[in-house]
């Protein structure tokens, strides 16, 4: 479990919005799955983003559930238009309503609804969650992460098994030293899953390339955090939510003691 800082939120408000984000990510998980490989419209936002209708339905519940409970917080959603009140906000929820659009919508299973309520910089609560696997990742700040309620913790040690690293690959390849050819974990499209896959010590290590989002990493972060790992840039710098720009560099999660090692080997040989 990690390290419990000092906590300004209440903890009866703390656990008042643990119950309420469980039973709304896994009620927009629900929503999810039920428009699961069926007929949906869908779009391309930005310049190569996909987006349906599944999304914008499950931002829309999800957006209803946790405003309507809590109108003091701030809302930051891959799918709602940026609102720099949040910017002003001590708490504010960050939302991929599916993180993995194009594995949903090309009808295969790793996708996931990810939520997490960011105080000040900071994840205090996390839900990721995949449906079609009914895998149920939750995360309290200084009281662990579970996955289906029962307690579940990063891989230890330091050593580097290539085929439980998932990632960019010329990122990975980066810290195979004997400059032999290395077979790596097969691709996770859902990058939440990608990291929460180190909290169950399925991975030991995962990369995020470069151009990932607060939406995209806030939940997961506290879920690495709490197992016992460690997610943070290659400088080993922690990463910082709800500032006004929410683009991040390259990111590396693992275990405390391989997560030290891999950011060492990136500080002694950083990228061009």
């Amino acid at each position: 479990m990690a390290d419990a800082d000092a906590k300004s939120i209440d903890e009866t408000i703390l656990t008042r919005d643990a119950a309420l984000l469980r039973d709304t990510v896994r009620e927009a998980g629900a929503l999810a799955l039920s428009m699961f490989r069926t007929e949906l419209k869908k779009w391309i936002k930005g310049v190569s983003s996909p987006v349906s209708e599944a999304d914008i339905a499950v931002n829309d519940l999800l957006e209803a559930r946790l405003r309507t409970a809590t109108p003091d917080y701030g809302w930051l959603s891959e799918e709602s238009a940026d609102d720099a009140a949040r910017l002003s906000r001590r708490l504010t929820w960050v939302v991929d309503p599916i993180d993995g659009t194009r594995n949903y919508l090309n009808g295969h299973d790793e996708w996931c609804v990810s939520v997490a309520l960011v105080e000040d910089a900071s994840p205090v609560l996390a839900a990721v969650f995949a449906p079609t696997s009914d895998e149920f990742f939750f995360a309290v700040r200084g009281r662990g992460t579970t996955l289906n309620g029962k307690a579940v913790h990063a891989a230890g040690g330091s050593a580097l098994d290539f085929s439980r690293v998932a990632g960019p690959k010329p990122m990975v390849e980066r810290l195979n030293s004997s400059g032999g050819d290395i077979r790596l974990h097969s691709r996770i499209g859902s990058l939440a899953l990608r990291l929460c896959r180190v909290a169950d010590g399925v991975l030991d290590a995962a990369f995020a390339g470069g151009n990932s989002h607060d939406w995209d990493l806030a939940a997961a972060d506290l879920i690495v955090q709490e197992a016992d790992g460690r997610m943070s840039d290659l400088s080993g710098d922690p990463i910082l939510y709800n500032r006004r720009e929410v683009t991040h560099g390259v990111l590396v999660a693992a275990g405390r003691d391989r997560h030290a090692s891999i950011v060492a080997h990136f500080r002694s040989r950083p990228l061009p």
